[in-house]
């Protein structure tokens, strides 16, 4: 599961409003991938593609309609997640503005290096983090610029609805998305994300028919 629009200054940044409701989409399970996998992109998805560093939330066991008294009960763990995304298939025109479709390529949502458990994470929401391309910083928030908190999100989702244990949440993104200025990721590119107190993650991006399996 995954939010869009969920950092004020991205908000801004995209020239969108704040919804009524968290935006959210999906990624398949195939789009996992480790922490340091390669992300090997189809030659589709080559056009336009981008990075969004992310805190991601791990439910540890089956909840719904979660409060907000009890929703970081059904918490096992958080972990740095990277939501690698096709732009030229999210953009409005010829296709349509496709949230998850362009999200959901294989490999398509790193996360990692471990999950950490909220007894060592005690407030998801004072964590800053940056993602580096390259090693250079392109984005650099805290958590606490985040519109939905953890709890209230998980009382969204969990609606009438079943979050099933290992349900993975990436959190949205802040600003400084390479969109925003026109660069986009190139076959050879290193991005890391790292979030303080629960490491990083670096993955390299591989462009299919550059690929020596």
């Amino acid at each position: 599961m995954c939010l869009g629009l969920n950092y004020a200054r991205y908000a801004i940044e995209s020239n969108l409003p704040v919804c009524a409701f968290p935006i959210i989409f999906t990624k398949p399970p195939d789009a996992l991938a480790g922490p340091h996998d390669p992300i090997i992109v189809h030659h589709d998805a080559q056009d336009k593609l981008d990075y969004e560093g992310e805190l991601c939330v791990v439910i540890g066991q089956d909840v719904k309609n979660a409060t907000l008294y009890n929703a970081l009960d059904y918490v096992l763990g958080y972990a740095a997640g990277n939501d690698v995304t096709a732009r030229n298939f999210q953009i409005p025109g010829a296709s349509g503005g496709q949230y998850s479709y362009c999200k959901s390529f294989d490999g398509f949502a790193p996360i990692g290096p471990a999950i950490w458990s909220p007894s060592v994470i005690p407030d998801p929401h004072a964590l800053r983090f940056r993602t580096r391309v390259n090693g250079k910083v392109v984005q650099e928030t805290e958590t606490s610029d985040m519109i939905w908190s953890v709890a209230q999100v998980i009382v969204h989702l969990s609606r009438g609805t079943t979050l099933r244990k290992g349900t993975v949440i990436m959190m949205g993104t802040p600003g400084g998305v390479g969109y925003s200025r026109g660069v986009f990721l190139k076959h050879g590119d290193i991005v890391a994300v790292e979030i303080d107190g629960l490491g990083r993650i670096q993955n390299e991006i591989v462009f299919e028919g550059n690929h020596v399996a």
